[in-house]
């Protein structure tokens, strides 16, 4: 069966159903069953042994849970590899990344030019809508967080570095991650939706935070004055997306420069201020939109925590991005 969330589909293979509370639990017997069973429960996948001949006896288990917006899966398995090709892009589900937290076993992910060995405790994030390849040459458990990119707050150009690398036990915010998402993964059978629903997405926040210290603070992100200034504007506009002053103007006088200054920032990183600023507001819009637990707050007041107080320009803009009107989306959440 095919569960459509926002962004796109996210499968749950035939046999189980997801639960908000409970989750699902599905095994293959086979390799066959394994191969039909793991394409279908992400996003389209090739799938091929690895230390096992085809015919041979296979196991594997995934444990699945839905949360709207996002699904956490742990996947329970014998050896194999799984490769994400340009051609299966094209079928559709690029618009998640998927995080893996490595919890027994070790594999390889490879994305982007880049390899990094998943070892137990482990994190790496890899993006749904680029090939990769990961490869487990033995028994091995991991966790699988995949959600909407739009979650993240950061581009696509910043992304792009962060993908099929370490993130976690040696990593300065990693080591606080790996043990909540750990936790959090135990507890979500014993919560009710709602609940499931926000710790998940506090989990994602704290992923988003990790992603941000690692985009901002590495040295490959460090670049020049003018890649500075960039980070440290976009760090600002965060922290005053519920100013329904805030406008290019506004960012710029806070930072002493001229407008036609960060437009040019803005630019060169292949947007607007503008538009940065539009696109950070309507991603926290919808953020409290699929919140269960905000279901009674009124849509007007959640456009205006989100700096936009007028509620026809708020329906307006959210539509021009999603397709639907904020009523409507809550509704399909």
């Amino acid at each position: 069966m095919t569960t459509m969330l926002p962004d796109g589909p996210v499968r749950v293979a035939s046999g189980g159903t997801v639960r908000n509370s409970a989750g699902a639990v599905v095994r293959a017997q086979s390799f066959p069953e394994w191969k039909r069973l793991i394409s279908e429960s992400f996003v389209p996948l090739e799938t091929a042994p690895a230390g096992i001949h085809p015919e041979a006896s296979f196991a594997g288990q995934l444990t699945s849970h839905q949360l709207r917006e996002l699904a956490i899966v742990q996947v329970d398995a014998m050896a194999h590899a799984v490769r994400r090709t340009p051609e299966l892009i094209s079928a559709g589900g690029s618009g998640f990344y998927k995080l893996n937290l490595q919890l027994s076993g070790s594999g390889v992910l490879r994305q982007g030019g880049r390899e990094t060995v998943l070892t137990t405790g482990e994190l790496a994030i890899y993006d749904t809508g680029e090939p990769y390849t990961l490869r487990f040459d033995e028994s091995f458990s991991t966790l699988v967080l995949m959600f909407p990119k739009h979650l993240v707050g950061l581009s696509a150009d910043q992304m792009r570095g962060l993908t099929a690398i370490p993130l976690g036990k040696e990593h300065r915010l990693g080591r606080a991650v790996v043990p909540f998402l750990t936790q959090t993964a135990r507890m979500l059978p014993e919560l009710d939706g709602p609940i499931a629903h926000r710790l998940a997405m506090n989990t994602v926040d704290l992923l988003a935070t990790l992603l941000a210290d690692e985009a901002y603070s590495s040295p490959a992100a460090e670049g020049g004055s003018q890649t500075r200034m960039l980070h440290r504007i976009q760090l600002f506009i965060d922290g005053q997306l519920s100013n329904p002053d805030l406008s290019p103007g506004y960012v710029a006088a806070a930072h002493y420069i001229s407008t036609r200054s960060l437009h040019k920032l803005f630019e060169d990183s292949g947007t607007t201020a503008a538009a940065w600023i539009r696109e950070r507001r309507l991603a926290g819009a919808r953020h409290d939109l699929a919140d269960p637990l905000l279901a009674d707050v009124p849509i007007s007041a959640i456009g205006a925590r989100w700096g936009l107080p007028d509620p026809a320009h708020f329906s307006r803009i959210f539509r021009a991005a999603h397709g639907c009107s904020p009523t409507a989306y809550r509704r399909r959440t």
